[in-house]
């Protein structure tokens, strides 16, 4: 059982407040979105490069509001089967053979013992006092059929199985979306939805953030880590390090007893924040002139 406060969402404070007791740290900005999502009962279309914390958002309030978090993966090819449901077809084949060998009657094989619930259709048939949050991970690494099938799922709430029926909601799932804007999303389905984007933090509000998930670790290195991270984004790099990767690197500093951002050792553990080696090369470079500054 989940002892956290409930974020009933009376108002934006609360929402504030019951996210920082969960220790996600939330601007004025992302508390609107979230409040209204739950309020007006809209999915929510959170887009920002990739590390600014867009599906923390999503876990945070699923923590806060003591509700599970439902997660479909999106990625280039997703089938409606592998987001809706898919029949257990090891079991039918179990059941048909033991039809045959006992002689009874066919077994009938498309009933709910044998069905998969995939996140669409575990959204729907979550049953609780607080919906479940769905968590639809970068959108745009879907292609246009499986963003025609979401409409469908986020106008009705519902799943049709032709051999069942429908499964309706008995309390829409809060929908969260996110998209690291690989391609341009249909505006259909940025009509249904409150859209927020959200940017890479201040150094001052990740180094907050930073000392939130990384308690413990020295603060003079916490300070030089985000500045650090936050200068990188102004270099010429294949993938900008973002809030995400700041908290690995910080995460690794402190696994090493590091207290203070020393070039060496900086050097040695910039993996945490590129990703590949022009990035490991011009950050290595980076690192050099500021020790000699």
């Amino acid at each position: 059982m989940n002892d956290q406060p409930r974020l009933h969402q009376t108002s934006l404070d609360d929402v504030r407040r019951q996210l920082d007791a969960v220790d996600y740290l939330v601007d004025e900005g992302l508390s609107m979105a979230l409040f209204l999502t739950r309020r007006l009962g809209q999915p929510l279309l959170l887009e920002g490069e990739p590390g600014v914390g867009k599906t923390a958002a999503a876990k945070a309030l699923a923590e806060a509001l003591g509700t599970p978090l439902i997660r479909l993966q999106c990625y280039e090819g997703i089938t409606a089967s592998e987001a809706l449901y898919e029949w257990n077809h090891p079991r039918q084949l179990l059941a048909i053979r033991q039809a045959e060998s006992s002689g009874s009657a066919e077994a009938d094989l498309y009933t709910e013992d044998y069905l998969l619930d995939r996140p669409l259709l575990k959204a729907v048939r979550h049953r609780g006092g607080v919906p479940s949050v769905l968590l639809i991970d970068e959108i745009d690494r879907s292609d246009d059929e499986f963003e025609a099938l979401l409409l469908e799922f986020l106008g009705e709430s519902s799943v049709t199985i032709p051999e069942i029926g429908t499964f309706t909601a008995e309390q829409p799932p809060i929908v969260i979306l996110t998209s690291n804007r690989s391609r341009e999303l249909h505006d259909a389905l940025k009509r249904r939805c409150y859209y927020h984007w959200i940017d890479y933090p201040s150094v001052e509000r990740a180094a907050a953030i930073v000392r939130r998930r990384v308690p413990g670790a020295d603060e003079q290195l916490v300070q030089a880590a985000t500045a650090f991270v936050s200068a990188a984004r102004q270099l010429d790099l294949d993938k900008p390090p973002g809030l995400a990767e700041a908290i690995d690197w910080v995460s690794a500093l402190q696994a090493l007893g590091v207290n203070e951002l020393h070039r060496d050792v900086a050097k040695a553990t910039a993996g945490s924040i590129a990703k590949t080696p022009d990035d490991l090369q011009t950050i290595g470079m980076a690192l050099e002139q500021q020790e000699a500054s």
